[in-house]
């Protein structure tokens, strides 16, 4: 285990990062390849200009991080609060890919994801309050065991996304695309609110 990230270095390389606060700094133009975060401190952070290769944060605070023109590749978050994250300032590649990031048991609210390519990506059990993830592609995703309170989807597609033991989602029939997606009642029942119906229930 290591507990610091140098100035004078910039490419790091199968280690295990732990216990490193990094709050409130800033951390420019380094790459980390099959690293490994655990119970660091990112809070506020920014990660300007970084690349991310096959990366785990394991029960890190990653709150109001900047990801300011940084790269992430088959990331995974663990235990781990990323509250408050704007994903779209990201460099994301121009061709559509699959999502690199997937999320278990974290805590994502007020987190934005708002016009991205998200395909596939995994958000398990997971607590996703008032996150945006408007005009995202969601194809294939894993949304399964978490909490969408307040969250936003609009022109968002969701074919083959599985919603399944998923609460709280509003989502309006008419403006996303939900062919194929799966949900486990009595949840799904919200998804009728848009179609302006009655439901009696004897």
């Amino acid at each position: 285990m290591i507990s610091l990230i140098n100035d004078s270095q910039h490419y790091y390389q199968n280690l295990n990062f732990k216990d490193i606060n990094l709050s409130l700094k800033t951390i420019e133009a380094k790459e980390f390849d099959n690293c490994t975060f655990s119970a660091c401190n990112f809070t506020e952070t920014k990660f300007q200009k970084c690349k991310f290769y096959e990366c785990t944060f394991n029960k890190c605070n990653l709150s109001l991080m900047t990801v300011l023109n940084s790269s992430f590749f088959d990331i995974v978050f663990e235990n781990s609060k990323a509250i408050g994250i704007n994903w779209s300032n990201a460099a994301w590649p121009r061709i559509k890919v699959n999502s690199p990031l997937q999320f278990y048991k974290c805590v994502l609210n007020y987190s934005s994801f708002f016009g991205l390519c998200l395909r596939e990506i995994i958000i398990v059990e997971c607590n996703a309050e008032e996150v945006d993830f408007r005009e995202a592609d969601c194809t294939n995703a894993t949304f399964t065991h978490t909490d969408f309170t307040k969250s936003l989807f609009s022109k968002t597609n969701l074919t083959k996304a599985d919603f399944t033991e998923a609460t709280n989602y509003n989502i309006d029939v008419f403006l996303n695309e939900i062919k194929k997606a799966k949900f486990s009642l009595p949840e799904a029942t919200s998804l009728l609110r848009s179609l302006d119906i009655e439901l009696i229930d004897f």
